[in-house]
């Protein structure tokens, strides 16, 4: 098992005592390696570089400086499970990433009393904290991406969708299945045709048999939940078919810089939903250009600053430097625990002023967290393809939580009575 501590304090190695009393630890369980390495590298290389950033202009958080460690997992889950009791004792969060190792690691961080943070993934019930109080997915759930794609293919009137056709082309796996129960919930009410079409793990780089079928059901669009490799081997394959590109809409994991820029011209109109925008001259991207980059000890270029999951990893860093600092603040305490962080991460409060004190205004939408809602529902918003590189292509969109609700508390409770006895969250009122 790889274990890669990257110390923050201008490169130097901090000894263990030295961790513990004078740092806060923070462990990814990255996957720069295997098959989703193209997407793992961008994200876990905007984490890294946002805490050294911090170290190196403020001195850390407080004065207390970030420990940013990797464990490297090739996003497997067996390999995630032994990096979460790897780093359990010296990290304050577990940031699982693959859906497959949230599953596994949430009952053992339950036990433990160790939050995760999963930021627009796992499996969207988690965001019901009356039932599961160590675990949070802000800013936005699967579902509430569903919701919001569904808005933006219908032009805000779900009625117009009655009678169409919708393919789901998805990795066949539990990522990929997660918007199925509400898709299937959508079409019942609306009246639209659902197909889910799913792309085994060995048949991401060739998909000819999903887009044969997708070639004769001629629906009237394709949303694509996938990930790593199959995002490119979808986008090949839709333009040898000639599927039109602006009826192929993505999840925010679908939306890759350098997946599109493989295809270039021929991807325009693509459109990915996304809950960060591009926004490469905000404040705190010129601080990590300048503090970081420019000093020589990122892991990337300065080219790929302006990449979507490069900066989505900034701004996954941020949320857990904000929980800290409330945390901080709440518990009067400059070091602080991981019962404590579960606290800070169950108050963020990401306003328009903690945006702009954060240099990451027009980055990420608006939200808080509370006891019951630990995703936040924040907006969401359609990027789409220009040929060289993604704009912005919608308004900011909201999920319908009226739609939603009833699901995430019925798939909550169903997860607690499966998993009983499971400690609820009994200070939170129901």
């Amino acid at each position: 098992m790889s274990l890669l501590p990257v110390v923050l304090l201008s490169g130097a190695m901090l000894s263990a005592p030295a961790l513990a009393q004078d740092a806060i630890g923070i462990a990814n369980l990255a996957f720069r390696t295997g098959p989703f390495a193209a997407a793992g590298t961008p994200l876990a290389d905007g984490q890294r570089d946002y805490m050294l950033m911090l170290n190196e202009r403020d001195g850390g958080v407080n004065g207390i400086k970030l420990t940013y460690s990797e464990c490297e997992t090739g996003f497997s889950t067996d390999k995630a499970a032994e990096c979460y009791d790897r780093t359990k004792a010296t990290s304050i969060v577990t940031q699982p990433w693959s859906p497959g190792a949230t599953l596994a690691i949430l009952p053992k961080a339950a036990a433990d009393k160790r939050p995760i943070l999963a930021p627009g993934y796992g499996f969207s019930a988690m965001a019901e904290g009356k039932v599961f109080p160590w675990v949070f997915n802000p800013p936005v759930t699967y579902w509430d991406g569903t919701s919001m794609m569904l808005k933006s293919i219908s032009g805000g009137n779900l009625d117009s969708l009655r009678g169409k056709k919708i393919v789901l082309l998805h990795l066949d796996a539990p990522y990929g299945e997660e918007p199925i129960p509400l898709l299937q919930e959508y079409s019942d009410t609306f009246g639209f045709k659902l197909l889910p079409i799913p792309v085994g793990v060995k048949e991401m780089q060739s998909q000819s048999t999903q887009w044969q079928k997708i070639a004769s059901e001629r629906p009237d669009f394709v949303l694509l939940w996938g990930w790593g490799a199959m995002n490119a081997g979808a986008f090949a394959e839709a333009i040898k078919t000639g599927f039109s590109m602006d009826k192929l809409v993505g999840i925010w994991w679908s939306g890759h810089d350098e997946d599109l820029k493989a295809v270039g011209a021929a991807g325009k109109g693509y459109r990915t939903l996304s809950w960060n925008l591009p926004a490469s001259n905000a404040g705190v991207m010129q601080d990590i250009r300048k503090y970081v980059v420019e000093a020589g000890t990122s892991l990337t270029s300065a080219e790929e600053l302006d990449q979507l999951f490069y900066q989505r990893g900034v701004l996954i860093s941020m949320l857990s430097v904000e929980a800290i600092k409330a945390a901080q603040e709440h518990f009067d305490k400059r070091i602080i625990n991981a019962e404590q962080l579960r606290w800070g991460l169950e108050n963020l409060k990401i306003d328009a002023d903690r945006l702009v004190s954060v240099g990451a205004e027009g980055m990420i939408g608006t939200f808080s967290t509370s006891c019951d809602n630990h995703a936040g529902h924040a907006a969401a918003w359609m990027l789409s393809w220009d040929g060289e590189k993604f704009v912005k292509a919608s308004d900011a969109l909201m999920a319908d939580r009226a739609m939603i609700a009833p699901l995430a508390d019925l798939e909550a409770r169903k997860y607690a009575e499966t998993h009983a006895p499971w400690a609820m969250n009994e200070d939170c009122k129901l």
